[in-house]
């Protein structure tokens, strides 16, 4: 089996547990999680489960523990950014899932355990006139995605639209902060925490415009 941990990494001085733990722990020491993935055999694995729980229901925050986690394995970086993506569509589609198939017995219970029933009904309307750019922007927004994977499997929404919607929003969130770290090394969780409502605003706004101009081409 291949050995994706750093060069010099003889052994794991700070052993991964299981995704759930690393995930409960992200939330305190996420410097810590994301030094335990650089240094794991199981890096990889590990960080897609946690985008795959993140994409469910669990409030992981992904980004300060994927950037770290990147920075110090710059050699798979845009193989890091690919795993989450992957880990983040298969969450969806199982969001979606229950919004498809169960949401009268296990979705609306969900919406209302998360107090998420204003924002379903606004991204309900809000979908009903945007559909795939719905998707789209509150992927890049800070509304729960979780609402949009509810939504479209409730209206039943194309499940094709959904994943490529799904694969643009998050490719742009994952891609982007591979491509942060690319260019600006340990520079880039600085950059993040200084920038993070700058960045969330102008990517909200290029998607505002391309609403526009697609109702307007239609």
């Amino acid at each position: 089996m291949q050995d994706d941990r750093p060069s010099g990494a003889t052994a794991e001085t700070e052993p991964c547990a299981d995704p759930w733990t690393e995930a409960r722990e992200a939330h305190r020491h996420p410097r810590a999680v994301a030094r335990r993935l650089a240094h794991s055999r199981k890096g990889l694995w590990l960080i897609g489960v946690m985008s795959f729980l993140e994409s469910i229901i669990v409030p992981i925050p992904l980004e300060v523990v994927l950037i770290p986690y990147m920075m110090a394995r710059r050699d798979i970086l845009w193989r890091i950014a690919a795993v989450v993506l992957l880990g983040c569509v298969i969450g969806a589609l199982v969001g979606y899932g229950v919004g498809y198939f169960v949401f009268d017995t296990l979705g609306i219970r969900l919406v209302e355990w998360a107090g998420w029933q204003e924002q379903f009904d606004s991204t309900k309307t809000w979908f009903e006139a945007n559909g795939f750019w719905a998707v789209v922007a509150i992927g890049v927004t800070p509304v729960p995605f979780q609402v949009a994977m509810l939504a479209a499997g409730v209206m039943k929404y194309p499940v094709y639209l959904f994943v490529a919607a799904t694969l643009i929003a998050r490719g742009i969130r994952y891609f982007g902060l591979a491509l942060l770290v690319h260019l600006f090394g340990d520079r880039a969780m600085d950059l993040w925490n200084r920038h993070k409502k700058r960045t969330v605003a102008a990517i909200t706004g290029v998607v505002a415009v391309a609403i526009v101009l697609n109702v307007w081409v239609l």
